[in-house]
């Protein structure tokens, strides 16, 4: 279905030793002797196919690069290296969650005929990488200690899958098998083994601003309440897949990730390289939601294709991916919150436990998020939130959608909702009471900016929100644009004329979000030229400035930033040029964007955090079954550059959302998982209830200057506040609080007992 859909020769597992010619030819519908070349291209809706400026906010049709035309004269052309001698490799991954590993007995796989290798821990220059923490062994040496059932014990490479199959089932090993170490409790006791060197505690984090303890103790109405989250899986529908060959005097990877300047960086601290030797190219990325950020396929294959000077692909199995791959953190958390007798909050105070699994992949920037927007997008002054991110023997934590704050905003918003029974007043009404606004303080002390509509996407759902009493529950959510916290986050972009089109250049991956879109559509709107004329190059870390990764919403508002000033540029040489395109082949017009931001803790009376926050309301209604009907959601993401694009991100992550509320779980048994992609508890499409997009945007007042056209990104708000809503809901229908998800005794979970 997807070949049929999408086309062939798009992603990395399309890329195939055999019938790759005659693939690319019916999918294509050409002849079957036509060889092809990729280059870029443009979906473009009919009506819009030769339309001039004004193009933000028009719904079109989504743009990637990445596909082929007719006129290339060898298969090399295709992919960059002839596909017909490529090699495949697979790891033999470890039986036990921990265990010694003390002998690799490699001399049964090594007679198959059709394999060409096995590579071990010792053939690895550097045998650790990862996203921050360099703690993540590339393979388990002999001698050392397993972390969790996904790591790698050998790297088999073979002729054809046959091959590679049959050996990796003649690897034997020797384990000595230790107890796990299963969760958080387990692993800061005091006798806890050590998962890794310096300890269990991976990462901490002291959010803090004013007195909270005073501030509590003179409230008039607190709550205490302690909330547990699960691990959550991806569930991206296009397993982890890599094709590496020799590339000049490194290695060129073709990959499907988050970020292909961070997969270069990697993969160059595990050879020992200077980066620029490994050049990485984004295929088109069959989802991702956080789960593509850290290596996993891409250094094995190079690993792979240096040593045996060859191309390699490796491509996980849907279990593989299951069991490797970083997860949404799984929580525990204590939240205490007070107001005064009108109801507006006077103080939090709040202690959080991440599992981050084996290694810490994001651990740290992921448990600073939830500490930091554990506060909600609410004004007040008083707050004490400690944060801590342990090793366990589970599979690791790091990035999904939401970065830890779907976690915190979760039991923010139950604890809300118990603070506005106390109050006596409306849970519509105490959240409002304290929503922020342009100019007042954040609980971080940055002063909201004029774009700020959080009151807006409560009075767009308060109707909805008062005719259903007894069956309505609502909350809403901030989520920071950008990296910020003081970290140097640029957006860079290069224009380039070429046979008459405007081509843009930039390494952003855009994992569905349809970024790549947005960027066509800001160059149409601050040039006027139609959108015939303007695509997106082939990228990779050769020939496009590093955009950063995909991650924090930022691309639409980063990149696209730097792609509006570069587009300014163009503007004035096409005005030299009498508006002639043809007059400027071959020039280049590049920009960088960045605004500073303050450190977490930074010494001033109102730092700035981020340089944008998007804003979001939510109300879930329930039947008298309790099942969910509706979900009107109401986002403040800025202004809307592509109706079409934002609409899909609002229904997708409102599904997300409800799914991590309702159904979705992660079972382990002894640190290994126990769940198949069919057993997840994703939501069935039956499941589905109406969803209900709205969008609001503050207008900007006269002489301020709207980054981005006003956009502020949409990708990560969409997947928090239903899960809260849903289970404000439930506590609307028949008065039980639910502490931990999914939600236990829902029409969802009756009906699976």
């Amino acid at each position: 279905m997807r070949k049929k859909v999408l086309g062939t020769g798009k992603y990395p597992d399309d890329i195939e030793i055999e019938d790759v010619w005659q693939n690319l030819n019916r999918a294509y519908g050409l002849e079957e002797d036509v060889p092809y070349r990729r280059r870029s291209r443009e979906l473009s809706l009919p009506e819009e196919s030769g339309k001039a400026g004004s193009l933000v906010r028009e719904a079109l049709a989504r743009r990637d690069s990445s596909i082929y035309d007719g006129s290339a004269e060898n298969r090399s052309d295709v992919y960059g290296f002839d596909a017909s001698s490529m090699a495949y490799a697979s790891c033999v991954r470890a039986a036990y969650p921990r265990a010694v590993v003390r002998r690799i007995d490699l001399s049964e796989a090594g007679q198959v005929p059709g394999v060409i290798g096995i590579l071990t821990a010792a053939d690895v220059p550097h045998n650790k990488v990862g996203h921050i923490q360099q703690d993540w062994d590339v393979m388990i040496a002999e001698g050392d200690t397993t972390r969790m059932v996904g790591d790698a014990i050998c790297l088999v490479v073979a002729e054809n899958r046959d091959a590679l199959e049959e050996a990796k089932k003649l690897v034997h090993v020797d384990y000595e098998v230790l107890e796990p170490v299963r969760n958080i409790d387990e692993a800061r006791r005091p006798d806890a083994p050590k998962i890794h060197e310096a300890g269990n505690l991976c990462q901490s984090r002291h959010v803090t601003r004013g007195d909270a303890r005073r501030a509590l103790q003179a409230s008039k109405y607190t709550v205490t309440e302690t909330f547990e989250t699960p691990f959550t899986e991806h569930a991206f529908l296009e397993p982890e897949c890599a094709v590496a060959f020799p590339y000049k005097d490194g290695v060129k990877i073709l990959s499907t990730d988050q970020g292909a300047y961070d997969t270069r960086r990697e993969v160059a601290i595990m050879f020992g390289w200077d980066p620029k030797r490994v050049v990485v190219e984004n295929q088109l990325i069959g989802g991702g939601f956080g789960g593509k950020e850290d290596v996993s396929a891409q250094h094995i294959a190079a690993l792979a294709a240096w040593t045996y000077k060859r191309a390699v692909k490796v491509h996980f199995s849907r279990q593989e991916s299951i069991n490797f791959h970083p997860k949404r953190h799984a929580m525990k958390a204590t939240f205490t919150l007070g107001c005064d007798e009108h109801g507006k909050f006077t103080g939090l105070d709040c202690e959080i436990f991440f599992d981050t699994g084996a290694y810490a992949s994001l651990c740290g920037p992921v448990l600073e998020r939830a500490c930091t927007h554990a506060v909600g997008p609410y004004t007040y002054q008083n707050t004490d939130i400690r944060g801590y991110g342990y090793y366990t023997n589970n599979p690791p934590a790091g990035a999904f959608r939401g970065f830890g704050v779907t976690q915190s905003e979760f039991a923010l918003e139950c604890v809300i909702d118990l603070l506005a029974k106390k109050a006596g007043i409306s849970p519509w009404e105490i959240r409002f009471r304290n929503a922020i606004e342009p100019g007042l303080v954040l609980p971080n002390g940055q002063i909201a900016d004029g774009s700020t509509a959080l009151k807006e996407t409560l009075l767009a759902v308060r109707d909805v929100f008062e005719k259903n009493p007894g069956h309505a529950g609502i909350a809403c959510a901030m989520k920071n644009a950008g990296v910020g916290v003081g970290l140097p986050d640029k957006g860079r972009a290069r224009l380039q004329v070429e046979k008459g089109d405007v081509v843009i250049y930039s390494a952003a991956s855009d994992i569905g979000q349809g970024c790549l879109t947005v960027f066509c559509q800001d160059v149409a709107e601050i040039t006027g030229l139609p959108m015939s004329r303007i695509r997106n190059a082939v990228s990779n870390t050769e020939n496009a400035p590093d955009s950063g990764t995909t991650s924090g919403s930022r691309q639409t508002l980063l990149t696209g930033e730097a792609v509006r000033g570069a587009g300014r540029k163009l503007r004035e040489a096409l005005d030299a040029a009498d508006g002639k395109l043809s007059r400027l082949e071959g020039q280049a017009f590049s920009y960088v964007y960045f605004e500073p931001t303050d450190k977490l803790g930074a010494a001033k009376p109102n730092p700035k955090s981020h340089i944008a926050y998007a804003y979001a309301t939510n109300v879930a209604v329930l039947d008298d079954e309790g099942r969910v009907t509706d979900i009107y959601a109401a986002y403040d993401a800025g202004r809307v550059i592509n109706p079409l694009s934002i609409e899909g991100q609002i229904e997708g992550g409102v599904l997300m959302s409800m799914g991590y509320g309702v159904t979705e779980d992660f079972p382990l048994k002894d640190c290994v998982p126990k769940a198949r992609f069919g057993t997840l508890g994703l939501l069935r499409a039956t499941q589905i209830p109406e969803i209900h997009a709205i969008m609001v945007h503050h207008e900007p007042k006269e002489g301020e200057i709207e980054t981005a056209f006003g956009a502020k990104g949409i990708g990560e708000i969409t997947a928090i506040p239903a899960a809260p809503a849903i289970a404000g809901a439930y506590y609307e229908l028949d008065g039980k609080l639910r502490t931990k998800l999914p939600l236990e005794d829902t029409y969802y979970r009756k009906k699976q007992k």
